[in-house]
């Protein structure tokens, strides 16, 4: 919570001259005055020195960054916050090369700071959509043919190997997108209903994988095989200006993804499009509010 704007790097340094404000920032969004054990909740917590605490119960120590983001990190935390700063205030994104650069660290740390980061952004990718729902699926990915000789899947040369991305919209609302292994109606559905309230109306294109919906939600169907894009309110221009624009990103910016870490990078954008209409403030202390959503190097590169 910001006693003041923060709108550039001058406003962020103010904010934060040193370790100790930091700190002091963190435990109130993550505390708000009663300070709560990560190893036991129902403990009883004596204050130490140094900005420590004891947790009666384990009789462990803690601090304010433990089971956090910044746990176990000899990175000042002003660098942190810089970093998650310059993260959100990126509307296309930052790759770890500029990050290491603006940072002064190598790019395996930039890299490893922004997949951390990364993996506090999914907490927003999982919001209920009712209303007016838009739904499409897109490929990210490129041929196997330009695949290195070594990367060719088996029978794959010269043919495409895409990673599916499910993507739905609830206009004037949220946006929820995720990785799918095909585009069966089998694997399809299921995902859609888990999100989509069943009083939604819901508007999609001629993709096979939808058609199974009419048991459900008796959705609106573009006909593009007809040349029809909009009639009246039945469109999916929404969706896929999202889903143009991920794509796009995450080749201008990125430049690749693995399949592997593909949702990382949908959830970055999903949670890009989610602040896209708040002050830089409360997008860093949204964030913050995230960090115990913690990514340890064992787990990334596992």
């Amino acid at each position: 919570m910001f006693n003041k704007e923060v709108k550039s790097v001058f406003d962020l340094k103010k904010a934060f001259p040193d370790e100790q404000t930091c700190i002091e920032h963190l435990e109130v969004i993550r505390w708000n005055g009663n300070v709560v054990s990560p190893f036991d909740a129902t403990s009883k917590v004596y204050k130490c020195r140094g900005n420590k605490y004891q947790c009666k119960n384990t009789n462990r120590y803690f601090n304010v960054k433990t089971d956090t983001l910044f746990d176990n990190t000899k990175m000042p935390l002003q660098k942190w916050f810089l970093a998650i700063f310059l993260i959100t205030s990126h509307k296309e994104g930052i790759s770890s090369l500029q990050l290491g650069r603006d940072l002064n660290i190598t790019q395996k740390s930039a890299w490893f700071l922004l997949q951390r980061i990364r993996a506090c952004f999914g907490i927003e990718n999982n919001n209920q959509l009712e209303s007016e729902v838009e739904i499409d699926e897109t490929f990210i990915g490129g041929s196997d043919k330009n695949r290195h000789a070594n990367k060719k899947k088996k029978g794959g040369q010269g043919g495409t190997q895409h990673t599916s991305v499910l993507g739905m919209v609830e206009r004037l609302g949220e946006v929820n997108t995720m990785k799918v292994k095909n585009r069966q109606s089998t694997t399809i559905i299921p995902q859609i209903l888990d999100v989509v309230s069943e009083e939604a109306t819901v508007y999609t294109n001629e993709f096979k994988g939808c058609r199974s919906l009419n048991k459900v939600y008796n959705p609106s169907v573009v006909k593009r095989k007809a040349h029809e894009y909009v009639k009246d309110r039945i469109h999916t221009n929404t969706i896929e200006g999202f889903c143009t624009l991920l794509k796009r990103r995450i080749l201008e910016i990125y430049h690749f993804t693995s399949e592997k870490r593909i949702q990382k990078y949908v959830d970055e954008f999903v949670f890009r499009y989610y602040i896209r209409s708040i002050s830089t403030s409360n997008r860093i202390d949204l964030m913050f509010s995230n960090m115990t959503n913690r990514l340890t190097y064992k787990e990334l590169i596992g």
